[in-house]
């Protein structure tokens, strides 16, 4: 069998961690290496218990999740990030997918869900619910930077074509196939708008293209 997914809880209500906790050790492709109660502690932990995923809370004590988010993707950023949260909030959702994280869940969502977007994470993708990609499309302010127009008409069209099909929730492979490309091509795409819009994620990428109105609607 494969090494089980290590999974690294940060939530500020105890209850939340043992309710993950419960959740994810009845699954053999899981493992839970640690569980934080702020920011500051599942950054520290991360650094020693080398997680594949955190599972992070945005409002925290001390240091809050997107603070926490940023530390990782700058000290850590083969450590996948899964904002998992009770607000459901545009511009909390936002910022997150924009500081680098690779999933966006309500705390009421079901196990399943969560199992398949823990998985994509550890895999390297984004799996974004409809429900967050439909807000992400019609979300048209925020706090991102503004792209200029030069920038925005860098973007050659199959790099478009790869940002939609990204958008749509389609994998590399599929995008390959749809295309008729490779998976490599479609990873050096995907590596060029991620420099062009100053992101190093998909899902960041999503959310700035989205608010920039380059994604169809």
């Amino acid at each position: 069998m494969p090494d089980p997914i290590r999974v690294l809880i940060v939530d500020d209500h105890q209850l939340v961690r043992e309710g993950l906790h419960l959740i994810l050790e009845t699954n053999p492709e899981m493992l839970v290496v640690g569980e934080a109660q702020n920011g500051e502690e599942g950054v520290r932990m991360a650094a020693e218990l080398h997680p594949h995923v955190v599972l992070m809370d945005l409002r925290m004590p001390v240091m809050d999740g997107i603070t926490a988010i940023q530390h990782l993707r700058r000290n850590q950023p083969d450590v996948a990030v899964v904002i998992l949260t009770t607000y459901n909030e545009d511009d909390l959702m936002l910022q997150g997918l924009r500081a680098g994280a690779r999933g966006y869940l309500l705390k009421d969502t079901d196990r399943r869900t969560l199992i398949d977007t823990i998985q994509a994470a550890a895999r390297g993708e984004t799996l974004l619910g409809a429900d967050v990609m439909n807000r992400l499309l019609d979300h048209t302010t925020g706090p991102t930077q503004t792209l200029s127009t030069t920038s925005q008409l860098e973007l050659s069209p199959r790099e478009r074509e790869v940002l939609e099909a990204a958008a749509r929730g389609e994998r590399n492979k599929e995008i390959a196939y749809s295309l008729g490309i490779s998976e490599r091509t479609v990873k050096a795409h995907l590596t060029s708008i991620y420099n062009k819009f100053g992101v190093d994620s998909r899902a960041a990428a999503i959310a700035v293209a989205a608010q920039q109105g380059l994604l169809p609607d």
